[in-house]
């Protein structure tokens, strides 16, 4: 079941015990950090929800065995196409929506990164929500619980995901994954992901730069500080990971020096910035040199 599965032990329980009364709310909501585990738990609860055995998950039933493989008619999985859940996308799920079970007395229908949904796709998804088939489990997946309407959220049992301590992910880093040296300001930057520390720590370089510099910003004339900081200008894919590390540094240092609290407040707006597609290199030439200035 979820023994593989680091992390939100409650929740599991929970969706063991309701996996074996049988009696499964027909909408679930579950709401939590990207790579803490909530798409793993939803497809183990999916294969529960579906096992033709009175046991939570027999995994030897026509179903598991399916499901495994990827193969079970009465499991979808819908993903953004793009950005985005599309409208098309719930119309083509409510047509399969009521169409009687084929291997076991259930579907299920798993919406990953349900709060990427556009308006009009979570309004027909409504209602199907409302007048859902005796038959049918949908699991809602999304990190931005504002994102949802609140008549969308109204109609689902929510389980609100917490991340995995730093603690847990560098076991898991050491013991599975063989990463031995990962830096504590790393794990913090990771924010409770196993799947985003992963990523992080192949990028241990990059955030060794950027720390060994913001750590030397006091003692740089601007132009050495715009030189010793190009790395972030060659890695524009890691932008948004290189700012969120940026706040971490800043925020630590600005327990011991209050005047590096306005630059988390720049970092924030450089971020805004990149959002609304303004030159990436004139951003962050702009957010280096108005940091160096605050400092200095």
């Amino acid at each position: 079941m979820f023994e593989s599965i680091i992390g939100n032990d409650k929740i599991k329980e929970e969706l063991t015990k309701l996996a074996l009364s049988r009696k499964i709310p027909s909408s679930l909501l579950f709401i939590g950090n990207s790579g803490i585990g909530k798409k793993l738990i939803a497809r183990e609860f999916a294969k529960m929800i579906l096992c033709e055995s009175k046991e939570p998950c027999c995994k030897k039933c026509k179903s598991c065995i399916q499901f495994e493989s990827n193969n079970n008619p009465d499991f979808i999985e819908i993903i953004p196409d793009g950005n985005t859940i599309k409208i098309e996308q719930i119309r083509e799920m409510q047509q399969k929506a009521y169409e009687t079970p084929i291997v076991s007395n259930r579907k299920v229908f798993i919406i990953d990164d349900a709060d990427t949904a556009t308006k009009e796709a979570q309004n027909a998804l409504l209602k199907t929500l409302e007048e859902p088939a005796e038959f049918l489990n949908i699991i809602l997946i999304g990190s931005n619980e504002s994102s949802f309407l609140s008549t969308i959220k109204s109609r689902c049992v929510i389980y609100h995901f917490e991340t995995i301590p730093n603690e847990q992910i560098e076991k898991i880093l050491k013991e599975k994954f063989k990463i031995e040296q990962i830096s504590k300001n790393v794990l913090d930057a990771a924010n409770g992901s196993i799947q985003k520390a992963i990523l992080l720590s192949e990028k241990m370089e990059l955030f060794d730069t950027i720390e060994n510099t913001m750590n030397n910003i006091e003692h740089l004339n601007l132009i050495d500080a715009l030189k010793k900081f190009d790395i972030i200008y060659k890695s524009q894919d890691d932008k948004y990971e290189i700012l969120d590390y940026l706040n971490i540094l800043l925020f630590k240092k600005a327990k011991e020096n209050k005047k590096y609290l306005n630059c988390i407040q720049i970092v924030e707006e450089t971020k805004k910035r990149l959002n609304a597609n303004c030159n990436y290199n004139m951003t962050i030439d702009n957010m280096i040199m108005t940091i160096w200035e605050e400092i200095h």
